[in-house]
């Protein structure tokens, strides 16, 4: 049986990473994996597993809030299909073979990876603003193989995409608005096809922790999904009102101490 201060935690986390998201247009995974490692080692999931079963965890929660992110985006007008349609078999593809990297790797280099990615994900917060060059108009080559490589590393991380899919849609001139309606539409087929490799490749893994399959462990992804779900829309709302110019340099420290304290947890 679940105890009540778990519950109570994982509630207040999706809270926590619902809000935001909606606030700073972020995914969650840069917070949900480090937190999710330190509850995991509390919870005696061994350290060579641990990694593993937060990333996949995370990614498995993300699925809901994907896809009401690009439910918002689409009644909008900002998802460009066709793009959607070119970029997700690669997607698939990519974040799919990551998984079964990440199961064979350690969590100490999944560690290390992680938080040199999320460090270079603040140090890009931390900076002002760059106009980006655009560049020739996608073509379906480019497109497949730039699709698998953020698939990967998507995978990798377990992020929706983001991060790395608006700034190479903005690039080859398209609009920042409609790259964001885009990119949260492919964040649905990343967050999908890591949440099944991340079940394959832990199917035969036995984990040290009730309720769990593969490497999603299924209580914290309910709980998570069921109050990020809502708090989001008010970290929209909140963004209109709040400095949220401020309050991303502060997530940026943020990710850097998340990312620093898990790295020393798995060591």
């Amino acid at each position: 049986m679940l105890e009540l201060d778990w519950v109570l935690l994982y509630l207040l986390l999706g809270a926590f990473v619902g809000f935001i998201a909606g606030l700073l247009g972020v995914g969650g995974g840069g917070i949900l994996v480090p937190i999710l490692t330190s509850i995991f080692l509390l919870k005696g999931v061994p350290a060579n597993q641990v990694v593993h079963l937060a990333l996949g965890t995370s990614m498995a929660c993300i699925i809901i809030t994907s896809f009401s992110s690009l439910r918002a985006h689409h009644n909008k007008g900002a998802v460009i299909w066709k793009i959607v349609k070119m970029m997700s078999l690669g997607i698939i593809i990519g974040t799919f073979i990551s998984t079964f990297i990440a199961s064979y790797l350690n969590s100490l280099y999944l560690a290390m990876f992680f938080s040199a990615f999320m460090g270079l994900m603040a140090i890009n917060m931390l900076k002002k603003k760059k106009n980006y060059q655009s560049k020739n108009n996608l073509e379906d080559g480019n497109v497949i193989v730039s699709s698998i490589g953020i698939g990967s590393i998507s995978a990798l991380v377990s992020i929706g995409g983001g991060s790395l899919t608006v700034p190479y849609l903005v690039t080859h001139n398209i609009d920042v608005k409609r790259a964001i309606g885009t990119s949260a539409a492919i964040g649905l087929p990343i967050s999908l096809a890591g949440t099944l490799g991340y079940l394959i490749n832990g199917w035969n893994n036995e984990i040290a922790i009730n309720y769990s399959i593969g490497f999603v462990y299924l209580p914290a992804v309910l709980l998570i999904s069921i109050t990020s779900f809502f708090t989001a829309t008010y970290g929209v709302k909140a963004s209109h009102y709040l400095p949220v110019k401020v309050l991303k340099k502060l997530f940026a420290l943020l990710l850097i101490l998340l990312s620093f304290k898990m790295l020393l947890s798995v060591i």
